[in-house]
């Protein structure tokens, strides 16, 4: 062993040292007391309805061991069974299975009691059996992946002939406008992230998992895009708006997915209707999305095939299938917030892009602060902004 690897090992040897006295001595027990209680913190990490039953996934997010003592279901105390056990230490989790009549389309209310008295409520609003990985539902999350997600966005690349006609000043204006949709996708997706960041369990730190995965996603995709550009041709325009386009898509694609895994765990979980008028919301808002992809093909004067065009729809929409099966099957709370976050992260990049593009041609032109410019990115953010009403 070398003198280097001593010297890089000793802090870490005495770091161990110092946690192994502070866990031996219990400091925080001799000044808390014997008598004090415990803090205690369960956390319900999941909550399926099977026929003729109730489950339960809880985690002790506290920093004490936590002794589950009694269910009650609409304030009548059930029998139940636990899978790891009724003890749980500090990230110990456990499953809850309750032999309950629950009543379909009706609320229920959870409440698990621990040795202590402590209790912990969860409020099931509207019973709905939580769908199994069979062909119906798998069938029934493609549709509604296929209308809110593939076909808007599908629908939304079908302008690229009409805006390939369009004047100088309506690119800046087109341009700027895909500017006001993403970041009205930004700040959407930012504000639902950070919602759910604020649901998990504090020992998962929400906040910070978001503001990770989203700088993660962030400089991913800055450097792919940077490879990307760098392979030889970064002096072809087509290729540059090429590649702009199909990071926008990317981007958008990865929103779709959190979008499609919220819509997903929100039908297993009963707590979304998903009516006709909130698909016609969806349809509407995610159209735009497909406007917002080509627009840098558009003013790179690109020629773009049918299957070019297919292949970014693909990227774009398809995601919303995958993340609909994801929250409808195996939703995680964690998860959602990961997925979310790197969304926005994706997201934040391609602004990012655009707006270094349109920095450089607006400082040569002197249009950055033009007319169209600023009334495309208005017109983007409230074009979003009243279609998401529809969603809610």
């Amino acid at each position: 062993m070398t003198r280097r690897t001593l010297l890089a090992l000793l802090p870490l040897l005495l770091l161990g040292a110092l946690l192994a006295v502070i866990v031996r001595s219990g400091p925080a027990d001799a000044v808390r007391g014997a008598n004090v209680p415990p803090v205690e913190r369960l956390a319900f990490q999941r909550v399926a309805l099977e026929p003729g039953g109730l489950v339960i996934g809880l985690l002790n997010d506290g920093p004490d061991p936590v002794t589950i003592a009694q269910v009650q279901v609409d304030e009548a105390f059930w029998t139940f069974t636990a899978d790891r056990g009724v003890a749980l230490r500090h990230l110990g989790q456990t499953t809850l299975r309750i032999p309950y009549p629950w009543v379909e389309g009706e609320a229920h209310t959870v409440r698990v009691l621990t040795s202590t008295g402590a209790a912990f409520e969860r409020v099931i609003p509207v019973a709905v059996e939580t769908p199994i990985p069979n062909a119906h539902f798998v069938g029934v999350f493609t549709l509604i992946g296929l209308y809110v997600g593939v076909i808007p966005v599908a629908i939304g690349l079908l302008w690229f002939p009409f805006l390939t006609r369009l004047s100088a000043r309506a690119m800046d204006f087109l341009l700027a406008l895909t500017v006001g949709l993403l970041v009205f996708l930004l700040v959407d997706g930012a504000q639902e992230g950070l919602e759910a960041a604020g649901l998990l369990p504090e020992s998962f730190q929400g906040v910070v998992l978001f503001a990770l995965a989203a700088l993660g996603a962030y400089l991913l995709l800055e450097g792919v895009g940077a490879w990307l550009k760098g392979r030889g041709r970064s002096a072809d325009e087509g290729y540059r708006g090429w590649v702009l386009a199909v990071l926008i898509a990317v981007g958008i694609g990865l929103h779709n997915f959190g979008e499609g895994l919220a819509i997903g765990s929100a039908f297993a979980l009963g707590e979304a209707a998903l009516g006709t008028l909130l698909i016609v919301g969806f349809t509407l808002h995610n159209t735009t999305e497909g406007l917002a992809i080509v627009a840098p093909l558009v003013r790179a004067r690109r020629h773009v095939s049918i299957g070019d065009l297919a292949r970014l729809g693909l990227i774009g929409g398809g995601p919303t299938i995958a993340g609909a099966w994801l929250g409808g099957f195996v939703y995680s709370p964690v998860w959602s917030v990961v997925f979310l976050a790197v969304g926005v992260g994706a997201i934040a990049q391609v602004v990012g892009q655009i707006v270094r593009q349109m920095t450089r041609e607006g400082a040569a032109a002197g249009m950055l602060a033009s007319a169209p410019v600023l009334s495309g990115l208005f017109a983007g953010f409230a074009v979003m902004y009243v279609t998401g009403m529809l969603v809610g």
